[in-house]
């Protein structure tokens, strides 16, 4: 692999790995399967293009992007929470609503970036790293991000949303709402997918309507990579393996492409992205089993304590 392929597997991967940090507060912290996030990556995507067209400062843009996530992945849990719609379904339903949405925020299926400036135009000449600059900026504002998320859930608010997910029952009983933990959920984890849309646009110079197609399952191979490689214990480590995940993820699917005596194409992405899934999750499950065998082994040959009667 060259190391123009390279340095683009690293910044795919560390944009991912936003979407990654998201499956994570939705699917594992909050226990809600959220299919959303197809429709707000490209809503985050296709916000930002908008305002940077029409003059706004990248920044500014970015958090626009961001917002917008936020508030599709707040229509989902309303959904759930107001209509009692199955969270699964609720997903489903703003995820086909938000492809039209994006098609009437772009006024046209794509917007082109490359005559305008991004987040990345002011770094360009201060880092002057070459092919890697975007991958130092988004290495930062993933590890940014990793941070925030660690520090959120060890808040109040943050350990209510995981005793909301791990054991709704006894949630209520120790007087936390439900409901509530479900739409600051939603909205956080969304919110960082409008952000991971708003970045990848800006790095690769254009939006497009199509291009949420696939995102959750990548969020979800990076996860399970990540889990399988440190774990899902604590959050500190779950969220570093969501990061570390995202980028072995682009790297294996890059790798695979680059082979040419495999015989891999441009259109069996998807069939490398099952593959990749199938082998974490497989992976993910004989490790889960050997810790089963090996846990029971290991306290057997602990010495026991000695009773003595008087």
């Amino acid at each position: 692999m060259s190391a123009l392929a390279v340095s683009g597997a690293i910044e795919a991967g560390l944009l991912f790995s936003l979407v990654a940090l998201a499956v994570y507060l939705s699917f594992r912290v909050l226990n809600f399967p959220d299919l959303t996030v197809d429709g707000s990556f490209p809503l985050g995507a296709a916000a930002t293009a908008v305002a940077i067209v029409n003059g706004i400062d990248p920044f500014v843009a970015t958090a626009i992007g961001t917002v917008a996530g936020a508030a599709a992945g707040y229509v989902a849990g309303f959904l759930n929470v107001r209509f009692r719609i199955l969270n699964l379904l609720a997903g489903i339903l703003t995820m086909v609503a938000l492809y039209s949405i994006n098609l009437r925020v772009m006024g046209r299926p794509n917007i082109s970036l490359y005559d305008h400036s991004t987040i990345f135009t002011p770094f360009e000449g201060v880092l002057d790293l070459g092919v890697w600059t975007n991958s130092a900026i988004l290495l930062v504002i993933a590890l940014a991000m990793k941070f925030l998320v660690d520090w959120f859930l060890a808040t109040q608010v943050g350990l209510a949303l995981r005793a909301s997910g791990e054991n709704p029952t006894m949630a209520r009983a120790q007087s936390v709402d439900n409901n509530r933990m479900t739409l600051v959920g939603m909205t956080l984890s969304n919110g960082l997918v409008g952000l991971a849309g708003s970045l990848f646009a800006q790095s690769q110079g254009v939006a497009d309507v199509s291009m949420g197609i696939g995102t959750i399952v990548i969020g979800l191979a990076a996860l399970i990579i990540g889990e399988t490689l440190l774990g899902p214990v604590r959050v500190v480590w779950a969220t570093l393996g969501c990061l570390i995940g995202a980028v072995l993820y682009r790297f294996f699917i890059a790798a695979a492409l680059s082979a040419g005596f495999l015989g891999i194409q441009a259109q069996d992405l998807n069939l490398v992205t099952a593959v990749v899934v199938a082998v974490a999750v497989i992976l993910s499950q004989a490790r889960r089993r050997l810790r089963l065998r090996l846990w029971p082994k290991l306290l057997g040959l602990l010495p026991r304590r000695q009773t003595q009667e008087g």
